[in-house]
């Protein structure tokens, strides 16, 4: 089980041209590092795919949290666990197969995730049984970072819990879209305990140190 939260900042808002040198900013203190890839077609946005990825495993000592905004994942996760990834998220707008991907994605070496949009509810998880080892919540639309934190979808985290709860495997509940000093407290007292921070990390003066704020932060949030 978790002991703690979980910091898994993003790169979308650091400086992508030295991707390597911004991710070792937060190597010492972060426990993974949460890679947006998006494919201009399940989102509006294009950042990078799988060869990026596989270099920066191979050359970062930092666990890897990959998040699929693409269409047709069944065909394409699997290849991200195989890469080395500690963790693959896909959406579930955009399975065909959510259970066997999760089993897929497993059996290929990672922990499976399964994302939700703002206007999705998280209801069907309950569907896929033991197969999801970690639930996204999405606090912004997904596309772009340095949107505000949407309050409303705390209830939404509030039932991602309750799943959570109720299966018998290490069930992680993550929280992704404007999380950070003003937010954090909230989504922890909702019940997630993997956090996505991307501007609040890594537009700050020291972002090592930020990391360790947020964690403070959601660690001393109340129940």
């Amino acid at each position: 089980m978790v002991d703690g939260p979980l910091m898994s900042p993003s790169v979308l808002n650091a400086d992508l041209s030295r991707l390597h040198a911004e991710v070792a900013k937060i190597s010492g203190v972060a426990d993974m590092i949460h890679l947006d890839v998006m494919d201009n077609h399940f989102v509006p946005n294009l950042t990078f795919g799988l060869p990026v990825i596989e270099a920066l495993i191979q050359g970062s000592s930092i666990r890897a949290d990959c998040h699929l905004m693409i269409d047709d994942p069944d065909r394409w996760a699997p290849g991200y666990a195989a890469a080395g990834a500690y963790s693959v998220t896909f959406h579930l707008e955009a399975a065909r197969e959510p259970q066997a991907l999760c089993t897929a994605i497993r059996d290929a070496g990672a922990r499976s995730g399964v994302a939700v949009k703002p206007g999705t509810g998280v209801e069907a998880l309950d569907r896929l049984g033991e197969a999801v080892d970690m639930i996204l919540v999405m606090t912004v639309e997904p596309g772009f970072g340095g949107q505000s934190f949407m309050g409303d979808m705390l209830d939404k985290v509030r039932q991602a819990r309750s799943i959570a709860d109720r299966a018998d495997g290490d069930v992680w509940v993550q929280v992704d879209g404007g999380v950070g000093p003003e937010t954090i407290e909230a989504c922890a007292g909702a019940g997630a305990n993997v956090f996505v921070a991307g501007s609040a990390v890594f537009r700050s003066d020291d972002p090592a140190k930020m990391v360790e704020h947020l964690r403070n932060l959601a660690q001393s949030a109340p129940a």
